[in-house]
């Protein structure tokens, strides 16, 4: 990991009566442009993921704050640590809500997923925080904008949570999608295009991913493509190297190749899946 992180990318959208900004870290070779989001309404704030890293993880607390609103909650999307890792480091005084298969992980291994990331020096929190709020499906009024939440399961995780805006026609679809990097595959890939192929059928116009930029339609279709080419591949023998060397030609156009390296010894454990 470079010692000099480069600045974020923040972006701000406005959609009906509430603005999006979202915030992400940097598109690296070694790094995986996480995006974490904040939904400003007339008078609060609510935000989606921690970041990862340390420094993210400030520099989104710091430009939360700088809004001049109150921070209501934060959603936690999933048990990746590259989403929740931010929260100890940043947010341990703001309310956190997760689905409950997230909390329990965070409860059990969290402490375990902290010391696995040694190497991450001081990049890494030093305390964990496990949400306390319990996410269900299910709608709710916040500060006069109409939240939906449900439960995703066997795609890129096996519990997700989202949030659709559907009064502005914004959907957070956060790991679902991967914009403009490679994404983070998993032997639920059939599945997870059938949930995108619902999304595609949707309402909604703009998608907020975990990875990368805000997305329309194109994007999702994109990830549909991804995932099938994958899937074929895999089916057809590619294996760890073999599979990496294959989507990079395939995908150039993508970036954070540094993905490969975490999934593939997970993917392939049982390459008979395919």
């Amino acid at each position: 990991m470079v010692a000099q992180l480069p600045d974020p990318i923040k972006i701000v959208r406005r959609a009906g009566d509430v603005r999006i900004h979202t915030f992400i870290s940097a598109f690296t070779d070694d790094n995986i442009a996480n995006a974490t989001h904040i939904i400003e309404s007339r008078n609060k704030l609510v935000l989606v993921d921690g970041q990862f890293l340390v420094p993210y993880a400030l520099q989104f607390r710091a430009y939360a704050d700088s809004l001049g609103k109150e921070i209501d909650r934060i959603y936690l999307s999933h048990r990746h640590p590259d989403h929740w890792f931010g929260l100890g480091a940043a947010f341990s005084d703001i309310p956190i809500h997760a689905l409950s298969e997230t909390k329990e992980f965070l409860r059990q291994h969290g402490p375990d997923s902290l010391n696995d990331h040694w190497k991450l020096g001081n990049l890494a929190p030093k305390s964990l925080v496990v949400p306390e709020k319990t996410v269900r499906a299910g709608h709710e009024i916040i500060d006069g904008v109409k939240y939906v939440f449900d439960e995703v399961v066997d795609t890129e995780i096996d519990f997700l949570l989202t949030i659709g805006l559907p009064d502005v026609g914004v959907f957070i679809a956060q790991d679902l999608i991967y914009s403009g990097t490679h994404l983070y595959l998993t032997k639920y890939m059939e599945h997870w295009i059938g949930v995108l192929q619902g999304m595609l059928l949707s309402d909604y116009e703009l998608f907020l991913p975990g990875h990368g930029f805000p997305a329309d339609k194109n994007e999702v279709a994109k990830n549909i493509e991804y995932l099938s080419v994958a899937m074929e591949a895999a089916g057809n023998g590619l294996t760890n190297d073999a599979f990496k060397r294959f989507l990079l030609e395939r995908f150039p156009e993508r970036r954070c190749p540094g993905i490969f390296d975490i999934y593939i010894p997970r993917l392939f454990d049982n390459a008979s899946e395919f």
